[in-house]
């Protein structure tokens, strides 16, 4: 079981003076700890379960440029893009430029995108949610085709492209691997068996479910399941001094008996380290093995 790190609350950090540096700091300390990836979210304003839209957000892309110089290993994604918010030919180059800049280490997180308040805001074209699929899945076979070189033009139903040149490639082989958040089971769970490399699903009572469904997917797809890295959203909250390992290990370890290799997601307390420290020195050493 692999433990990652999601970001979602800047409000921490002591505002804009001192984000930069104090962000730094979460990433280092997580990378150091041995987390192997850390996360933001894709979003411009904030989310309405962590705040009010108008606590500090910061454009995700940007921030994991910044965070491949603050680190040397984790793994760097969105949990995750909207795929409306950008070109797809733009999106393949940013994740592109990201992997070439850390050294390898870029995941295309991606979804269809939900939050139309954000869109309407800053006059971001939003579409109803059957054609954001849609979008979405030209999107991904407009990435997967200028990672594997091939130059011919794109024509899609919603997005054309003449010339998808996509150079210096990417470091990872045969491409940064791509996370598909959501669990709807028509339509993302499909796309997860036809294109993904992972999926992302919120921890429930569903979540059996989900796996069956993604499973019945990859039959379908003629794909094998174990190919895909199954993730759970999984918010960390070890204690003050840690009193809370042994719990969330045997959380842990029900999601790795479901087939999970990965959970992602906010840590408690993060800006104070001490948090990350602990999971560093106990809750990924108990995990690792399961």
């Amino acid at each position: 079981m692999r433990i990652g790190l999601q970001v979602p609350d800047f409000t921490g950090a002591g505002g804009a003076e001192h984000l930069g540096r104090q962000l730094a700091a979460v990433a280092r300390t997580a990378d150091d700890a041995g987390f192997d990836s850390i996360a933001v979210m894709d979003h411009f304003f904030q989310i309405g379960v962590i705040g009010p839209p108008e606590q500090d957000m910061l454009e995700a892309y940007t921030t994991l440029g910044y965070l491949a110089g603050c680190t040397s290993r984790a793994r760097l994604l969105t949990l995750v893009t909207g795929a409306v918010y950008r070109e797809p030919g733009i999106l393949a180059k940013i994740v592109t430029t990201l992997d070439v800049l850390s050294g390898g280490r870029a995941w295309l997180g991606i979804g269809a995108a939900w939050n139309a308040e954000e869109a309407r805001g800053l006059g971001i074209p939003f579409p109803p949610v059957a054609e954001r699929f849609e979008r979405l899945e030209e999107t991904l076979q407009i990435c997967l085709q200028m990672w594997s070189a091939d130059t011919s033009p794109y024509l899609g139903k919603h997005y054309q492209l003449e010339r998808p040149l996509n150079l210096p490639p990417a470091l990872s082989v045969p491409h940064p691997p791509i996370m598909i958040g959501g669990s709807g089971e028509r339509k993302t769970l499909r796309l997860v068996a036809r294109y993904g490399q992972a999926c992302n699903l919120f921890p429930g009572p569903e979540l059996g479910r989900k796996l069956d469904v993604l499973r019945a997917h990859c039959e379908a797809a003629g794909r094998d399941y174990d190919d895909i890295m199954k993730t759970c959203y999984f918010a960390f909250d070890v204690g003050e001094r840690g009193e809370r390992v042994s719990e969330l290990t045997e959380q842990l370890a029900g999601l790795a008996e479901m087939g999970f290799g990965m959970a992602i997601g906010s840590v408690a307390n993060v800006w104070s380290l001490r948090p990350l420290e602990i999971i560093g020195a106990e809750l990924i050493p108990a995990v690792s093995g399961l």
